[in-house]
This record gives structure tokens, C-alpha cells and sequence, in this order.
């Protein structure tokens, strides 16, 4: 599989940045990767499309044994360093580079849209142990909030070919050969912090925009403090929170 040029080449610049700009995620988590997932000691999982480590801290947390892959060189290593303690391997979702049925679980945070594919589902199934769970999880923003919508309409016309989540396309891939459906369900998220943080930095850490030319950058960085400077949600606001639908969903492995 060839990592999408918006991916190897906005997420290579932005790597440093990355997990600054991007929200946590809620409490319900936890609930869902022990119950759902059924992660803990003694259990193993992969996360795909690991990027610089957002999601670690919560496999970690489990007490299941964590490997983490991913293909852009810059996110890897920023996510070698700041978690020396696990398992980490360069490669895409298709060409894993694990034997057969070693994991009980493989994981996507924020990720499985840029390789929703039959080949890459067909190469999770592969190291996925009997009756295992492949789970995905993505923070979207919530547009029904029009100051959040209005930041949206800044950002979505510079999306090009870029996958994306809210497009819902990745769904195409299921149902799949060898999974059955699990579970799917949603918690509501907020990403809290300056407008900087929140709004600039993350619309900064998106990988099609991080490739644009730097005047285009600017024009859309331009556009948003002038968002943040008017609307009344924002206007001199020290903190804010940007609300976020976070979606789970499961498949389980056949035979």
C-alpha cells in the first residue's frame, strides 16, 4: 500500500506538533477497550496507523502488551521516543510484518480511513488470533455547534483527495470476509484549552493542510483568529472547548 501523499508528506512536517493540537479522548474509552475489545493483562494488541503515540497511553493503561506500526518515518520515530517501552515497527496496513494470528486485538485511533481497503482488512484479520477484535475509534467535530461548522467551512475546501473520516466512505469495506459486526457506539468528547491549541494548532496538524503552500497556510490561520476574534462563543476567551462525537466501532474475527 503507498501512505497518501497528504499523509507521508503534511504528517512528516507535523509530527513534533501532532499530539499538542489533537484532542484526548472521553472517559468511555476505557470502558470500551476493556469490554468491547476485552483488553487486559495477559492480552495483546496492535495498533495501525499508530501516528506519535495519542492513543497509547489508553492501550497502555489496560495492562495488555502494546505494538504499535506506522509508516511515516518522522511520526515513528517521534513516537519511538516518547514511548521507548513498547514494540514499534515502520510499515503500512496491508504489509504488516507480524505471523499469523499473533494478536488478540488490533486497533485504529483516528487512523483506519487513510487505509480502508480490502487488503488491509483482509491483512489485520490475518494477525488477528481466532475470535479476536479489530476496533476503530475517531474523534469528529461536532458541526451541529455553528461556530464549530463555521470553523469547518474554513477548513473542508482545502481537503483535496485526502481520505477522510466524515466522509463515512470507509465504511464501504464492511461487512468484510472473516469479521462480524460487534459493537458500535458513541460518547461525547471535548478537546479544552487556549484557541491556539485548540483551534489553530489542530487545523495546523492536519495533514492537508500542512502540505499547502505556506501563503495558503497563512490565509487560512488568518481566517480563523478573525473567527476566534468574532464570534461571541470565542471573543477573548483564555479557554475554550471544541466539541468532539467520538465513534467506536467493532468487528470480530470469524472461526
Amino acid at each position: 500500500m503507498t501512505v497518501h501523499h497528504a499523509a507521508a508528506e503534511g504528517y512528516a512536517t507535523t509530527a513534533g506538533a501532532f499530539a499538542r493540537g489533537r484532542p484526548g479522548y472521553p472517559p468511555e474509552t476505557s470502558d470500551w477497550l476493556r469490554d468491547v475489545i476485552a483488553l487486559g493483562p495477559g492480552k495483546t494488541v496492535l495498533e495501525v496507523g499508530a501516528g506519535t503515540g495519542k492513543f497509547l497511553p489508553l492501550l497502555l493503561a489496560t495492562g495488555a502488551e502494546v505494538t504499535a506500526l506506522e509508516p511515516v518515518g518522522a511520526m515513528h520515530a517521534e513516537m519511538a521516543r516518547r514511548f521507548p517501552e513498547i514494540k514499534t515497527l515502520r510499515g503500512t496496513a496491508d504489509r504488516i510484518g507480524l505471523p499469523d494470528a499473533s494478536v488478540d486485538a488490533v486497533v485504529c485511533a483516528q487512523a483506519f480511513h487513510w487505509f480502508a481497503t480490502p487488503e488491509a482488512v483482509a491483512e489485520m484479520r490475518r494477525v488477528l488470533r481466532p475470535g479476536g477484535v479489530l476496533g476503530m475509534i475517531w474523534n469528529g467535530r461536532d458541526e451541529g455547534v455553528p461556530w464549530v461548522a463555521a470553523m469547518g467551512a474554513i477548513i473542508d475546501p482545502h481537503e483535496s483527495d485526502a481520505p477522510r473520516y466524515q466522509t463515512g466512505k470507509w465504511r464501504q469495506v464492511f461487512p468484510a470476509p472473516g469479521f462480524t459486526a460487534l459493537d458500535e457506539r458513541h460518547a461525547r468528547n471535548l478537546h479544552t484549552g487556549s484557541p491556539d491549541d485548540v483551534i489553530l494548532g489542530r487545523t495546523l496538524s492536519i495533514s492537508f493542510i500542512a502540505v499547502l503552500p505556506p501563503e495558503r497556510r497563512a490565509e487560512i490561520e488568518r481566517q480563523l483568529r478573525t473567527l476566534i476574534e468574532q464570534r461571541p462563543e470565542l471573543v477573548g476567551r483564555a479557554e475554550i472547548s471544541l466539541p468532539y462525537d467520538t465513534l467506536m466501532v467493532a468487528v470480530r474475527k470469524i472461526g
